[in-house]
């Protein structure tokens, strides 16, 4: 009897401690998640979630693997990314995904997350450039207002780590969180891009060029790379509205913005400066480079067709470039630099203009030297 009483102890004890370790487990995993939402609430941008979602959350939850995958319909978030610094094609684990079928297929209406065995059919597009075959995964279904936003992926090479019969409430918890930050960041770049976009052409307006171009040259300066401005002009575009009306002219403006886009960098900055103008920053892009940058645009842009009906129209581009080369590490004066900067672009696109049209016209370099000397002179 004695030895039975001994025994029944001794389970109780080693239950007993096996619930006290998994309660101070959970605790630690509570206090983790509550870490991690604490500085997911504390972000400012897109690409700072993004950053920390693919590199701070594998030590957060030491994890072996993680992917982050962001519906992007109109295919502009990696360009929202780049904008702020961020590449995402140096970070395999983000996923672009072109619409929602795939997380449809997976979660179907119930929208619940997928934690389970490592099946490829199932889990493969999720994780993409995988190394080492992972063992268990959690698929976490990203939603607000019963809309998919996208999906957090955790893998590990634990084939228990995440099992399907694991309590689901912290991730479903984080999730949420999760979701709820997205959607904000998502809601944050479209009133940022609304207020700073040109909506008939798709690139930034003149006020946001503004706002970039003193950016811009800071960091030339502080860099010592050069900075080089390209101002276009649509030639004839008058004539265009003219003869076909302002639907054919609207259908020109759209296709030169689109064209000049595809010849640029994500990085680089395109904005309409009025009318049929527009004008472009091109950073850490030399004089001889430059040239060659924009006769590829006037060329691209010179094979252009536009259906009007019963007749094509073709266009041509007239572009002056100018290129600012810092000439010391002292900073000096951004808006006198940016005046000079765009009114030498503007000079070499009126010679441009008056030369012929359908031709680049390079105004040459200015320096902080020449601006002074300019200053001076006036």
């Amino acid at each position: 009897m004695q030895d039975d009483l001994t025994t029944d102890l001794s389970i109780l004890e080693s239950h007993l401690d096996g619930m006290l370790g998994r309660i101070h487990e959970n605790s630690l995993t509570l206090r983790r998640f509550q870490l991690f939402e604490k500085k997911l609430l504390s972000l400012n941008s897109l690409s700072e979630m993004v950053e920390l979602i693919l590199t701070d959350a594998r030590e957060f939850f030491d994890l072996d693997v993680i992917s982050f995958c962001l519906i992007d319909e109109k295919q502009e978030l990696a360009g929202y990314l780049a904008e702020d610094g961020y590449k995402a094609s140096s970070h395999p684990g983000l996923v672009f995904l072109r619409d929602k079928e795939l997380l449809r297929a997976t979660f179907g209406f119930a929208i619940l997350p997928y934690l389970g065995a490592w099946k490829s059919a199932k889990c493969a597009e999720f994780f993409p450039n995988l190394e080492k075959k992972i063992a268990s995964v959690a698929i976490i279904p990203l939603t607000r207002r019963g809309k998919y936003l996208g999906s957090l992926n955790l893998g590990s090479f634990d084939p228990v780590r995440f099992v399907d019969s694991m309590a689901t409430d912290f991730v479903e918890h984080m999730a949420s969180v999760v979701s709820m930050c997205l959607e904000n960041h998502l809601n944050f770049e479209i009133l940022r891009r609304t207020s700073l976009m040109d909506t008939l052409t798709g690139v930034n307006n003149r006020r946001f060029l503004e706002q970039r171009l003193g950016e811009e040259i800071d960091r030339s300066q502080r860099s010592a790379e050069p900075l080089t401005c390209f101002f276009l002009d649509i030639d004839f575009f008058k004539a265009v509205n003219d003869r076909h009306g302002h639907q054919i002219g609207d259908q020109v403006l759209a296709l030169v913005a689109q064209t000049v886009r595809e010849q640029l960098r994500n990085n680089d900055v395109l904005a309409r400066y009025g009318g049929e103008e527009f004008v472009a920053l091109l950073s850490n892009i030399d004089e001889v480079i430059a040239v060659d940058i924009a006769e590829r645009i006037r060329s691209k842009i010179k094979t252009l067709e536009i259906d009007c009906g019963e007749e094509k129209q073709f266009i041509t581009i007239s572009i002056g470039v100018a290129t600012y080369v810092p000439a010391d590490e002292a900073m000096h004066d951004t808006k006198e630099i940016a005046e000079s900067l765009i009114h030498c672009a503007d000079d070499a696109l009126y010679q441009a203009k008056h030369s012929g049209r359908d031709r680049v016209i390079c105004s040459g370099i200015i320096s902080d030297n020449r601006q002074r000397a300019s200053k001076k002179a006036i």
